[in-house]
């Protein structure tokens, strides 16, 4: 079960204990990719691990004299950066999440810590992509609830005129157009609508003083 997870010299005790509880921890959909066990010169009882799932990344080290483990996990989505430092007794491997929280773990066998780092760059690029894209909607639907309003003002409906004399104009009509013109401006800036429309829609605005 655990020996796909050992095809880079890996310590296999410490490998079944981070995998055993793994496996109580995993969501429905998510999957196990791989797992890097430090190895420390001199002395390494309880090694730190690292573990590395499609949706998480989780850091074990040993408690209790290594009679018990304990993890902190993070999904891949908060995660913005990914690091990777060899050194002469192996490499340290580390993140950085958006709220700042910065994990590490050193001494990792180098062709284990870069296969973190590989996997760990594909999923900080994919999750930086997904953000912008969620940005870039976001921004989007706000601009949208502003054309609407330039559409209204730009376009009224046609109404009857009344037999009465012409409605007079309102004092504050300049800081209505001043604020319509503002909205249209945003449009154009955010890349909206085309220099041409936002020549036209100006020249309508100016067209009702």
């Amino acid at each position: 079960m655990i020996e796909q997870f050992l095809k880079d010299q890996q310590e296999p005790k410490a490998v079944e204990k981070v995998y055993s509880r793994l496996i109580d921890l995993l969501n429905t959909g998510e999957e196990i990719i791989y797992i890097a066990v430090q190895k420390k010169p001199l002395v390494n009882i309880t090694p730190d691990c690292v573990a590395i799932t499609n949706k998480r990344i989780f850091f074990f080290t040993a408690a209790n004299l290594g009679l018990s483990i304990k993890f902190v996990d993070f999904v891949w989505k908060d995660v913005i950066e990914v690091k990777l430092k060899e050194e002469l007794l192996g490499a340290v491997f580390s993140i950085k999440t958006l709220n700042g929280t910065e994990t590490l773990v050193d001494f990792l066998p180098k062709v284990q810590a870069r296969k973190l780092y590989q996997y760990g760059q594909e999923r900080e690029q994919a999750e930086r992509e997904e953000r912008r894209q969620r940005d870039l909607e976001e921004k989007r639907a706000a601009s949208g609830t502003i054309t609407s309003e330039v559409n209204r003002f730009t376009n009224p409906a046609p109404s009857p005129q009344p037999a009465a004399a012409p409605k007079p104009v309102e004092e504050d009509k300049p800081d209505e157009l001043t604020a319509k013109l503002k909205k249209l401006k945003m449009l154009f800036d955010n890349g909206l609508i085309t220099q041409e429309e936002y020549n036209q829609k100006k020249l309508e605005l100016l067209s009702e003083l």
